[in-house]
């Protein structure tokens, strides 16, 4: 399938609470697809952990865990040609061992996988240690094309690394996506939309994110445009939110604010 470059792409975020009924999960995504797709989504992203969650995280997550041809990235191949779109979410996929999981997103059109990314930094912070249970994803940028415009993909915690986002826009990216799971805590929502604006604007790009709600999440999904500014956005329920990416958006902030082209240091791996 050839996608024919356009001026905007509506894209939606879908705030929803994933549990430890992966049937379940699957039809929730079902229903918040056709939904998003009716009011004009054309790329529909959900959260981390989108296949299977469990609070806190246990030996399950390998019990749950599935490869990139199961029957979450099935569903979710066949949703996107029923509407005509492409969804990216989370997924809890094997890993090399029998005691870890990988945390992966995959971004799919109706004809299969578009990109796959495992997260690179994992959240041993805040009283948690993610480690104890997924494995690190390799080093390395991914991203997929819509109409057009780039989209590059990271996952929650990712975030907090600049280099992360800097990476993806040195490979193209117009527009970062990022799944999450941004767990509640003191001053944590700040830090959510903080950071997500300002990889907006260092950056200059859209950010497209999506959260769990409270009580575990913070919730505030959001579609940030490359100037920081929150087009659309969720409170801290269930729900959608849904604004365009515009290809002249980027272009106009890029002529004013030439950040990316005047910058003197690249990024490098550790």
């Amino acid at each position: 399938m050839t996608e024919t470059p356009s001026a905007a792409v509506p894209v939606a975020v879908c705030q929803f609470a994933p549990t430890a009924s992966r049937a379940d999960n699957r039809e929730r995504i079902a229903r918040l697809t056709a939904e998003s797709a009716a009011r004009g989504a054309r790329l529909i992203v959900f959260p981390e952990y989108s296949s299977y969650f469990v609070d806190p995280m246990d030996e399950t997550l390998a019990e749950n865990a599935e490869t990139l041809d199961g029957d979450f990235v099935s569903t979710l191949t066949a949703l996107a040609a029923d509407h005509g779109v492409v969804i990216v979410a989370g997924l809890v996929e094997r890993a090399t061992d029998s005691e870890h999981v990988r945390n992966t997103l995959v971004a799919v059109r109706g004809d299969g996988i578009l990109a796959t990314y495992r997260k690179q930094h994992l959240y041993d912070a805040f009283g948690q240690t993610e480690s104890d249970w997924i494995e690190a994803g390799e080093l390395g940028a991914a991203t997929f094309d819509l109409a057009g415009i780039r989209f590059g993909l990271m996952t929650c915690y990712d975030l907090r690394f600049p280099e992360v986002a800097r990476t993806l826009v040195d490979a193209g990216a117009d527009a970062l996506v990022v799944p999450a799971e941004w767990v509640r805590g003191p001053l944590k929502e700040l830090h959510w939309t903080t950071l997500l604006a300002a990889r907006a604007i260092e950056n200059t790009t859209y950010v497209i994110a999506a959260d769990h709600p409270t009580p575990i999440g913070v919730g505030h999904s959001q579609i940030v445009d490359p100037q920081g500014v929150v087009l659309a956005g969720v409170g801290t329920a269930e729900g959608i939110a849904v604004a365009a990416v515009e290809r002249a958006a980027i272009e106009r902030v890029r002529a004013v604010n030439p950040s990316l082209r005047v910058r003197r240091y690249a990024v490098a791996p550790c």
